[in-house]
């Protein structure tokens, strides 16, 4: 009987946070403001103005910019032929 009586006393001595996690109240709180913390930056990070949607439209634009140099290169050429084209023509 006094086994019984002792660990009653034990668990009503307990906050819920010591019987349940095994932490004390101030423990816990202080491990849930941190995890939440980790998930506010995290958040931040993916979805912020720093963030990957960020990276991959800057990754799209580049590609862009890649095909449109390379078409105007390519315009260029063309452009430069016919003038060299022309200017012989009028020099004979």
């Amino acid at each position: 009987m006094q086994n019984e009586e002792l660990f009653e006393e034990i668990e009503s001595s307990q906050s819920v946070t010591e019987r349940y996690l095994g932490l004390s109240a101030g423990k816990f709180l202080l491990f849930f403001i941190i995890v939440i913390g980790f998930g506010v930056y995290i958040g931040v990070i993916f979805y912020g103005t720093n963030s990957l949607e960020v990276l991959m439209g800057l990754q799209d634009y580049e590609t862009y910019l890649q095909t449109e140099v390379t078409q105007l290169k390519n315009e260029n050429a063309e452009l430069q032929r016919e003038y060299f084209e022309l200017k012989e023509i009028s020099a004979k």
